[in-house]
């Protein structure tokens, strides 16, 4: 009974998962669908199409606000999520390291999970930076947008 119950938790998120990108797209096309219904409906009507807002696109909502920033401001983001990522990897690759060495259970080395983990966060810093002396030299306007003021 248990190990039913054990093996129904990932069973059951990974079609959830997929059930909730199915709910969403469908909804997004819907969207979509009655957008260029009412762009339909306003040029048989005689409007101008050049005076209708844009049509909205299907796709993730994140990706959609993304096209809205500079390259620079994209590169910030990102090495702000990569800072992020590695200072939690980081410091719990440490604490299990740290952890491990004082508890003395298991194998001596066992610490060297907490190693790897530690090593993997200082690479995500590493990146982070990268990307933030990248970001430097990306231009600070939108394309298609004028350049903000200063």
């Amino acid at each position: 009974m248990i190990v039913l119950l054990a093996m129904s938790i990932p069973i059951i998120s990974i079609v959830g998962g997929f059930a909730v990108a199915m709910f969403r797209t469908h909804g997004q096309q819907r969207v979509a669908e009655w957008a260029m219904r009412e762009r339909i409906a306003a040029i048989e009507k005689g409007i101008d199409p050049a005076t209708l807002p844009p049509l909205p696109t299907v796709g993730d909502p994140e990706e959609l606000a993304q096209r809205a920033l500079s390259p620079r401001q994209r590169a910030l983001e990102l090495s702000q999520g990569l800072l992020i990522a590695g200072a939690i990897t980081s410091f719990s690759g440490l604490g299990l390291a740290v952890m491990f060495l004082l508890l003395g259970v298991g194998p001596r080395n066992l610490w060297a999970i907490g190693a790897l983990a530690l090593f993997v966060g200082a690479g995500l810093l590493v990146a982070a930076w990268v990307v933030r002396l990248g970001a430097a030299e990306q231009p600070d306007a939108v394309p298609g947008r004028p350049a903000p003021l200063r």
